[in-house]
């Protein structure tokens, strides 16, 4: 398939509803260029498994790759992250949450049911700390959401994880902003309840992002933190066009 030359400006979301997941793999591919053959290697590596793991997921409209694709190529391009450790875990970031039994099924060999709980978790970050080593199975783990409490509100404590988990991880915050940004701003991306459930649910991370995003030990460039900011902005914009309601005319 032929792409145009200026695929590599192009704002991701275009690109998917232009060219689909074979874009945004060709973008992906693009963005390599800058990257040794070892790392090229090692970051092919983990998309082949991104891709096996959510191989039948979906986010509403589209495979569920195209997502990790955007969070891995917003890491490179936008916020010019080289850590290939970063990358890896960017593109393996829901593996964990989404397909333990099935990660930890890859190394052990056991059947996709032979763990439960966090057992299964367990198991799932140690394959990842045997294939790609233990700082990207520590990145995932700092990104991947615990068991929550039945009995409490599930978004009150996923921002109590996110707030606690990202705290003592700097380059985890980097990770976990570039998936905010790919669910956050681009909410008017997708369409049917999930637009409003998707604002309620983000809408009061944002301050929280903004605090980590600012923070010193956080591992982003100037300007690449006022181009987070300035994406948070946006985000609040459009959760206030979903959730809030209109002013009424005199």
């Amino acid at each position: 398939m032929e792409f145009p030359a200026y695929l590599a400006t192009m704002p991701m979301h275009a690109i998917t509803e232009i060219h689909g997941e074979p874009g945004l793999l060709a973008r992906f591919r693009l963005e390599l260029r800058a990257f040794d053959e070892a790392a090229r290697a090692r970051l092919t590596e983990a998309l082949d498994l991104a891709a096996e793991l959510h191989r039948d997921d979906r986010r509403v409209r589209e495979p569920y790759l195209n997502h990790l694709l955007r969070v891995a190529i917003r890491l490179m391009h936008h916020y010019q992250v080289r850590d290939v450790d970063v990358i890896v875990a960017g593109l393996l970031h829901d593996a964990v949450e989404d397909h333990p039994d099935e990660l930890a099924a890859t190394a052990s060999g056991e059947s996709s049911e032979a763990h439960d709980g966090g057992d299964a978790t367990a198991a799932a970050l140690a394959v990842l700390a045997e294939r790609f080593g233990p700082r990207v199975a520590r990145l995932v783990g700092a990104v991947t959401n615990p068991a929550y409490d039945p009995g409490r509100d599930k978004h009150v404590q996923y921002r109590e994880h996110v707030a606690a988990s990202l705290d003592r991880e700097p380059w985890a915050r980097v990770i976990k902003i570039s998936d905010f940004t790919d669910n956050g701003v681009g909410v008017i991306h997708t369409v049917g309840p999930k637009v409003t459930s998707s604002a309620r649910k983000y809408r009061p991370l944002v301050p929280v992002y903004r605090d980590l995003v600012t923070r010193p030990d956080t591992p982003l460039s100037a300007p690449v933190k006022e181009h987070i900011l300035g994406q948070l902005d946006l985000a609040e914009e459009r959760f206030s066009a979903i959730l809030d309601e209109p002013p009424h005319p005199n």
